[in-house]
């Protein structure tokens, strides 16, 4: 089966070296990285430019991962893509990444607390997001192994969660 392609929602400020991990993992095709420098202009146009941006780069993908930093859930442009996401009927699902490592982190080992589940606070029919979309907190003894091997299975499952939703 060929590589799916994905879009990942996280927040860049705390969470890009973790990120950085389960991009080169090699396991799925990810959208391209905006560069700090491309992300401030696109700011600098406004919030339609950002749209613009996020519609455009979900296009073509099978799937949004949402990769779940100690502030992920707290982001005004996460909770935009998961909501546009949801709107144009793609797969959606979450990762922990606390646990992975990183080399800006000085304390506890380069890893950082468990944020929130971003799909708990998006209302959908008489609940949430949560009630329908997976969210994984990958084992902590080897958080990026555990990814690495799951992460394929995750994204066919969320796909077919997504097809059965709404039937």
């Amino acid at each position: 089966m060929a590589k799916r392609q994905v879009f990942y929602s996280f927040h860049f400020k705390n969470d890009v070296m973790r990120v950085q991990q389960v991009r080169t993992m090699g396991v799925i095709e990810g959208n391209e990285p905006t560069s700090p420098n491309n992300w401030e202009e696109l700011k600098r146009k406004g919030d339609n430019s950002i749209k613009k941006w996020i519609t455009d780069n979900m296009k073509n993908r099978s799937c949004i991962i949402v990769l779940i930093g100690s502030e992920t859930a707290d982001r005004r442009w996460v909770e935009y893509e998961i909501k546009k996401a949801w709107s144009l009927k793609k797969a959606i699902l979450g990762i922990h990444i606390h646990n992975l490592n990183c080399p800006n982190t000085k304390t506890n080992n380069g890893k950082s607390k468990k944020g929130k589940n971003p799909f708990e606070s998006i209302k959908y029919k008489d609940g949430t997001l949560a009630d329908f979309l997976k969210c994984y907190n990958p084992n902590s003894t080897d958080t990026y192994k555990n990814i690495q091997y799951n992460i394929a299975d995750w994204i066919e499952e969320a796909i077919s969660i997504r097809n059965n939703i709404d039937k």
